[in-house]
């Protein structure tokens, strides 16, 4: 209250000093307390014109724009001016503040990996981010204050948000049956609602192949054991000549192996999902490992099959593993070698691309397989016939694992076959993984 004591004193200044000079007018005039009277009112009359006069200008300011100062007057009205324009900065201020803090929330929401909206109390979008208009087929800015009922017709969400019972979230299929929603409702403030969105898509697809793997190995396991079971069984309770013992065991052996083989290549599987990448800097030498592969499936085929091997291939290195890149060829060449009949032929070789890629080729003359089967042929325990699967010894695991060693080395499996005209196997490896050894120079296959 600074300036209550200089206002005072300035108007009984005014009024002192209009009194005194009206007084000396009134003596030559004849009439002193009349003149004093009168220097008195119009001292008081201007002394209230000055504070019309400063509280208009401070009225103009306010009602005009409060980004210029207010006006900068001594006294009262600059001081009902200068509080008076504090107090509005300060709100500004504090507006940018709430501002910022929205703003910064908002972006925090929209670098959510949910999807996020807000719905008033009538169920209209108040706002969205941008992985939740994807998730339920919206658009931020368009659909902004429909009610989202209206644009997310799903029978199953619609019931459970007008339902009110949120304890538990629900999951629904979204885009025509492409994606797996799970979606949860909160309430907050005055009958508003946080929508939050979360794609499980991968999650459940991963728990129906858990959910398969499991059913296909107790499946692959328990009918060689049926099997043994029988087997042992009858060595127990009928007398059997040498000569059906010794088939008996025969086929017990035939079983025994089968299991051996599943559980290797389901421990095969199993490390190379949990093992790092192989590293970068370790070569393998590409000609010994295919002449071992070749080796191996001429054994395999005794005969059956032309295995022919192309020897004269380039002098290349692959980057990896050893132990992984001898499994991956080895079960393309195995594969081939068991789906084609006798007689059949085999080829197997490797060749340098024009772009420094490196490929390793198993083609079969082979019964082939339809396109329909060729996507699904490197999942777990998928196979074209399982009956003759099971007659050849597959355990349905080995493409799985010929894809896993290709994409740890950076490359990938390519498929070409057609029923009766067999089949070609290509792994390509990227490359970064390839080096030409010094030995001999190479030209690149066009």
């Amino acid at each position: 209250m600074a300036w209550l004591l200089p206002r005072l004193l300035a108007t009984l200044g005014a009024l002192a000093l209009g009194g005194l000079l009206g007084e000396l007018v009134g003596r030559w005039l004849h009439a002193p307390v009349v003149g004093a009277l009168t220097g008195a009112a119009v001292a008081v009359g201007l002394a209230v014109l000055v504070d019309v006069l400063r509280a208009a200008r401070l009225m103009l300011w306010l009602r005009g724009n409060q980004d210029r100062d207010a006006p900068r007057d001594t006294g009262f009205w600059g001081e009902l001016g200068y509080r008076i324009e504090r107090v509005l900065r300060q709100r500004d201020r504090a507006l940018d503040d709430e501002q910022q803090r929205l703003s910064e929330f908002l972006s925090a929401i929209e670098a959510s990996p949910n999807g996020v909206l807000l719905l008033d109390a009538g169920d209209h979008i108040a706002w969205c981010n941008a992985i939740g208009a994807d998730h339920l087929g919206l658009d931020p800015q368009r659909d902004r204050g429909q009610p989202l009922t209206n644009l997310l017709r799903v029978p199953a969400f619609v019931a459970y948000l007008q339902g009110g019972e949120w304890a538990e979230p629900v999951t629904f299929s979204a885009r025509g049956g492409e994606l797996s929603l799970q979606v949860v409702v909160r309430a907050y403030g005055d009958g508003q609602k946080l929508v939050v969105s979360q794609d499980v898509t991968e999650r459940l697809r991963a728990e129906s192949m858990r959910r398969d793997f499991v059913a296909n190995v107790s499946h692959e396991i328990r009918t060689p054991l049926t099997v043994l079971a029988g087997f042992v069984e009858t060595m127990a309770s009928l007398p059997l000549s040498t000569g059906e013992r010794g088939r008996v065991l025969t086929l017990m052996q035939q079983q025994t192996d089968r299991m051996q083989v599943l559980v290797s290549d389901l421990l095969t599987l199993a490390q190379l999902e949990g093992s790092p990448r192989p590293a970068a800097d370790r070569w393998v030498p590409l000609q010994p490992l295919m002449a071992r592969v070749v080796a191996d499936a001429r054994t395999l085929s005794a005969g059956r099959h032309q295995i022919h091997f192309q020897e004269d291939g380039p002098s290349l290195s692959l980057a990896g593993a050893e132990v992984e890149l001898v499994s991956a060829v080895a079960n393309l060449a195995t594969n081939a070698v068991r789906y084609t009949p006798e007689g059949g032929q085999v080829h197997l070789g490797w060749q340098l691309r024009a772009d420094g890629m490196a490929e390793i080729d198993v083609r079969d003359s082979g019964i082939g397989i339809a396109r329909e089967h060729l996507p699904r042929l490197t999942e777990r325990f998928y196979r074209v016939d399982s009956s003759r699967a099971r007659e050849t010894g597959g355990t349905g695991l080995g493409l799985a694992i010929v894809k896993h060693v290709v994409q740890r080395h950076g490359g990938a499996l390519e498929i070409e076959s057609a029923p009766g005209k067999g089949s070609l196997f290509r792994l390509v490896f990227p490359a970064a993984r390839v080096r030409i050894n010094a030995d001999q120079p190479q030209t690149a296959a066009a």
